[in-house]
């Protein structure tokens, strides 16, 4: 039970950013039925350390209260299918590359056709239009582009990156935030939209001051250690 407890969201997304979205939305009550590929399933389910059994133990956190279903979503059935759960779900929640929805006839002009008060959560590296949109675009790279690897560290030393996939869930969580806004949208309006989340946008957005710093007096701000600079 919880505040979300009406809303439907089918998951498509894989890995972190797209699932860390749905079970953001999951955990507040809103029924989620996961789509995997048939076979070994979401990457997930091999990932991070295992109990004393050898399952892994952070499957069960990221897909927590959700449901899954496997489809192959190359194939016309399973394309089919999905068409058929979006007619009946609020939120649709996908972090493939851009494009790939669209080959597979399920982008956001498709889908929200068939439910015009769908609302479609993208999740990217770098969002569904701009000079770098067709990049493939993972944690590692747009923590770096977005300024947080850069300021991570002792100012005598390299860079080093954060011990969790922080780019993701940053990810995920505007995504979720994205949906929210766009479910309170609808009540006035009727009609769903589309949310546009990239991941570097995610990890600028908790950049604080860093970006008018520079604009306003040329600093740029470096490593400081385990102190704030």
């Amino acid at each position: 039970m919880g505040p979300l407890e009406d809303v439907r969201v089918l998951e498509l997304g894989q890995l972190i950013a797209g699932p860390f979205c749905g079970q953001y939305l999951a955990d507040f009550g809103a029924d989620v039925v996961k789509i995997e590929p048939p076979g070994r399933g979401d990457p997930m389910r091999q990932w991070g350390s295992t109990d004393h059994q050898g399952n892994t133990v952070w499957w069960p956190v990221i897909a927590r209260n959700k449901k899954s279903l496997t489809l192959d979503l190359r194939t016309d059935e399973g394309q089919d299918i999905v068409r058929r759960l979006a007619a009946e779900v609020d939120i649709v929640v996908e972090n493939f590359r851009p494009g790939t929805m669209e080959r597979w006839g399920l982008g956001w002009e498709a889908l929200s056709a068939i439910n015009p008060r769908l609302i479609m959560v993208r999740i990217t590296g770098f969002g569904q239009d701009g000079p770098y949109a067709s990049r493939a675009g993972y944690a590692s790279v747009c923590e770096a582009m977005g300024g947080m690897r850069y300021i991570a560290g002792y100012p005598d030393r390299q860079p080093v990156r954060m011990g969790i996939s922080i780019g993701d869930t940053l990810a995920g969580m505007h995504g979720a935030m994205g949906a929210m806004m766009a479910l309170h949208e609808r009540e006035r309006s009727g009609r769903g939209q589309m949310v546009d989340s990239a991941i570097y946008e995610s990890v600028m957005t908790v950049m604080e001051s860093l970006v008018p710093e520079y604009e306003v007096a040329g600093r740029i701000r470096g490593r400081s250690g385990s102190r704030l600079d």
